[in-house]
């Protein structure tokens, strides 16, 4: 009978334990379940580089009951994995490595949630400290199917008519062709699409890299790739840092190649040289060289300049009514 009580006892005790410590944290334990559920999802990122404004990204995810992971884009570079995002009294913070900037200190981002927005600082790999602020990224969901209108030809053939340079120029127009004979600007449209169906030829040298970017924040890679080489997303054809294609369908360097892609929303389907390597797949979120990050607005095509050789004799676009 002894026992019996004892155990009855231990057992109260216990559970009298666990009760009153439920009601020391449960505030507390509530306050960062609903910091993490409002931080969860993907943000367009401005950063205040003194007075300069670059673009980046942000997405953030549960894994498993507790942590929360995610994926970030900087100004440049590819989406980088995020190992946690620590959330703790109303902030949100991570590091993450250097990947191509100058410096060898961890980048590291604090921020805080209000509304549907995020705020706060980041300090670079150099230990430069900037500001930023981000909204929601927009869903980009298509109801219908798209009604095409007319293809119009973006490159005259004759001069860099409708087209500025990010710089310096150094793009010329010969016998037909358009070519950036050495690394400089990037080149953009001055029209501005939404959804679209595109078509570039275009010829690259043996170690050269270029690429096109849609609506001037998705690059579609160039890149010299061998077709035995493992596809990636940083390689040729690849959305650079979040889609691999198929495939490396390249015929390699100084031949003419093609791109067919279509773009409506966030989905994209490309085919290289006739073959279909990447079919109506989700791009996440803005690549690295981005001219902005307000995915919900139209925005130009713009064409890398500036990582070696290029040369394109059609850019030919088909947007949608």
């Amino acid at each position: 009978m002894y026992k019996k009580f004892l155990v009855l006892g231990i057992g109260m005790l216990l559970s009298g334990m666990v009760v009153s410590a439920a009601h020391r944290f449960p505030e507390a334990h509530v306050k960062t379940v609903a910091d993490q559920q409002a931080l969860i999802g993907r943000w367009d990122i401005t950063i205040d580089e003194n007075g300069k404004t670059s673009p980046a990204w942000l997405e953030v995810k549960l894994s498993g009951y507790r942590t929360l992971v995610g994926y970030f884009v900087g100004p440049s570079g590819s989406a980088r994995p995020v190992s946690e995002v620590i959330v703790d009294n109303g902030k949100f913070s991570f590091s993450i490595p250097p990947q191509w900037e100058n410096g060898s200190q961890y980048l590291k981002v604090e921020g805080t949630v209000s509304d549907n927005s995020i705020q706060g600082t980041l300090v670079t790999s150099e230990g430069k400290t900037f500001s930023w602020k981000g909204v929601r990224a927009p869903w980009l969901k298509r109801t219908t199917a798209p009604v095409w209108g007319k293809a119009v030809n973006l490159f005259n053939g004759k001069d860099l008519s409708g087209w500025k340079a990010a710089g310096e120029n150094q793009w010329i127009v010969k016998d037909g062709i358009l070519t950036s004979p050495r690394s400089g600007a990037n080149l953009i449209s001055d029209q501005q699409f939404t959804d679209f169906k595109l078509h570039v030829e275009f010829r690259y040298q043996k170690g050269s890299n270029s690429g096109v970017y849609l609506r001037g924040r998705h690059e579609v890679q160039i890149e010299d790739s061998s077709p035995d080489t493992h596809p990636s997303s940083v390689l040729f054809s690849g959305v650079y840092g979040f889609l691999a294609p198929s495939e490396i369908a390249a015929l390699g360097p100084d031949k003419w190649q093609s791109y067919d892609i279509t773009l409506t929303g966030r989905m994209v389907t490309i085919v290289v040289n006739g073959k279909t390597v990447i079919s109506n797949q989700e791009i996440p979120g803005i690549t690295g060289g981005a001219l902005d990050s307000n995915e919900g607005a139209p925005g130009p095509i713009y064409i890398q300049g500036d990582h070696g050789p290029i040369e394109f004799r059609k850019i030919v676009i088909t947007p949608a009514k």
